[in-house]
C-alpha cells in the first residue's frame, strides 16, 4: 500500500513540470517538422502558463493543457516553413533546465516532508 502526501508546493512544482515538458514537446515537434513545407512554428508562453497553473493550484481546479500559439515574428523559406533550427535549439535547453531545477525542487520538498515525518524517530 502506498501513501501520497501532497503539499501545495509541490503541487505547484507539479503545475510547473507539466509546463515544463509541454514546452519541451512543442519545440521537439517544431525541429522534428524543420522539413515539412509550410508548417509554422508553434510555442507556448511559459510565464502566462504558469500564473494560470498556480492560479488552478490555489482555487482546486484540475490541470489543464497549454494554450498553443504560433511564433510570430519568424523569418518563412520559400516553401513556408519558418523554423530555425538555432531558435529550436535554444528552446529546447532553456526548457530543459527548467524541467531540472523543477526536479531538484520536488525532491527537495518531497525530503523536506519526509523529514518532518520522521523527526520523532
Amino acid at each position: 500500500m502506498s501513501m501520497e502526501i501532497n503539499t501545495r508546493l509541490s503541487e505547484q512544482i507539479g503545475r510547473y513540470l507539466d509546463v515544463a515538458t509541454s514546452e519541451i514537446k512543442l519545440t521537439a515537434a517544431n525541429m522534428a517538422n524543420i522539413d515539412t513545407p509550410g508548417y509554422r512554428a508553434v510555442g507556448l508562453d511559459f510565464e502566462a502558463e504558469m500564473r494560470e497553473a498556480l492560479d488552478g493550484v490555489d482555487q482546486g481546479r484540475p490541470a489543464r493543457q497549454p494554450r498553443v500559439r504560433d511564433v510570430d515574428g519568424l523569418i518563412a523559406r520559400p516553401d513556408g516553413n519558418n523554423v530555425s533550427m538555432d531558435r529550436e535549439g535554444l528552446n529546447l535547453a532553456e526548457a530543459q533546465l527548467k524541467f531540472k531545477v523543477g526536479v531538484a525542487l520536488l525532491h527537495t520538498e518531497n525530503q523536506t516532508v519526509m523529514d518532518a515525518i520522521h523527526a520523532d524517530k
